[in-house]
């Protein structure tokens, strides 16, 4: 690993207007205080967070239990180990803890009839039904068990380090848990690796067994950004919502747990959506292949100098008005020497405000540069032993 100190440091502004620290400050009021346990808003396509309050307090999930119950049931359509329009068959165990006898949230599934995947997963994310969810997890694994298991092994991937899963539905069990910032980890992951499903939870209504019911998400009426995700409630929990809302290219993701209703909830939500719209920017402020430094000093290379650019588009939330105060640092490393490669990581990009490091990102080389000749290399060689004995 090449020994890399700031060879160069590149400090400018992105607009000509220059804010001081203490203006910028005034730019973002202070984060809005919520009627819940627990919240947090982040920005979906950056993951930045905007505000947060007790945030990884492990707390019961509820009904955002089914959340990763779809997750993995679209991850599993994705594979190929099921089919949308694969039968499942209802068990008399999904209808007698989740079906129309029981007092929690249920789809009226009939006992040993036939329900396409789809039409499950739209009566777990609409119609929030327990017995919907007791029916793919044990189609998926056999049963509710085996099917934790999967969800837990899930959310370790996603990282949601302070959540475990006892259950598909979010019932009442001792020790399940997560928190707010798990779930917008996961709620950001349904977005992202599957939007087609996730246009399920933007539906007002689903029908089965002539029985027409609403989607318990009351900002799909209030707020036509609103196109998710899910609510949830047990006396435990209290009342819980996790909403995602899009304005021009900017999406949002809040997660309230805790509410003391229905209602509250869906104010404390839309309150939390609307700071972050209000105050914070997302924009791409350089694109991929952006030649970001030229005429980068190469030793012993057929070329003398070689360019740095980046792999991916650098995506950026930041408060509103404070894009003059973005600065970039360049850092390359001290010594880069022939051959290299297109790719290959040669410095770092950093992007700050304020001496925040909002995002790190890999400077690398923009084309191949072979080795010189020898004699080339020679020359190379004696002008760095002395530029090094002098140094």
């Amino acid at each position: 690993m090449l020994k890399q100190r700031m060879l160069y440091s590149l400090v400018f502004c992105l607009c000509l207007l220059n804010i001081s620290v203490a203006q910028a400050q005034k730019l973002i009021p202070a984060q809005p205080e919520l009627a819940a346990k627990a919240w947090i808003l982040v920005d979906a396509q950056t993951g930045r967070v905007l505000a947060e309050k007790n945030a990884d307090d492990q707390l019961p999930p509820a009904s955002l239990a089914k959340m990763m119950t779809t997750y993995i049931v679209s991850n599993e359509i994705e594979a190929g180990r099921i089919e949308e329009q694969s039968l499942v068959r209802i068990s008399d165990n999904a209808w007698e803890l989740g079906g129309a006898k029981t007092d929690g949230s249920t789809m009226f599934l009939s006992p040993r009839s036939e329900v396409s995947v789809l039409d499950l997963m739209h009566g777990v994310i609409i119609q929030s039904g327990n017995d919907a969810a007791i029916a793919l997890a044990e189609y998926i694994s056999g049963d509710e068990v085996s099917f934790s298991d999967t969800m837990n092994r899930q959310a370790e991937l996603l990282g949601m380090n302070n959540t475990s899963y006892l259950n598909s539905t979010g019932l009442p069990a001792e020790g399940m848990v997560t928190t707010a910032r798990d779930l917008s980890l996961l709620a950001s992951a349904i977005i992202r690796e599957h939007p087609e499903h996730y246009s399920i939870y933007a539906k007002k209504y689903f029908e089965h067994n002539n029985i027409n019911q609403p989607n318990r998400n009351r900002l799909l009426w209030r707020d036509t950004s609103v196109d998710g995700l899910k609510t949830g409630y047990t006396k435990a929990a209290g009342y819980c919502m996790v909403a995602s809302a899009q304005r021009r290219d900017m999406r949002l993701i809040s997660v309230v747990l805790g509410a003391n209703n229905d209602a509250s909830r869906a104010k404390e939500s839309q309150k939390l959506l609307s700071y972050g719209f209000r105050n914070f920017d997302t924009k791409v402020i350089y694109s991929a292949g952006d030649l970001i430094k030229e005429n980068t000093k190469l030793w012993y290379g057929q070329q003398e100098f070689l360019n740095l650019t980046i792999v991916d588009d650098v995506l950026l939330t930041f408060p509103k008005g404070s894009q003059k105060k973005l600065a970039a640092n360049i850092l390359v490393d001290e010594q880069i020497e022939a051959p290299v490669y297109q790719g290959q990581e040669l410095g770092r990009l950093q992007v700050t405000l304020d001496s925040e490091i909002l995002i790190d990102v890999p400077l690398v080389a923009q084309t191949d540069i072979a080795e010189s000749g020898i004699l080339a290399r020679f020359f190379d060689w004696i002008i760095l032993f002395f530029t090094n004995l002098m140094s």
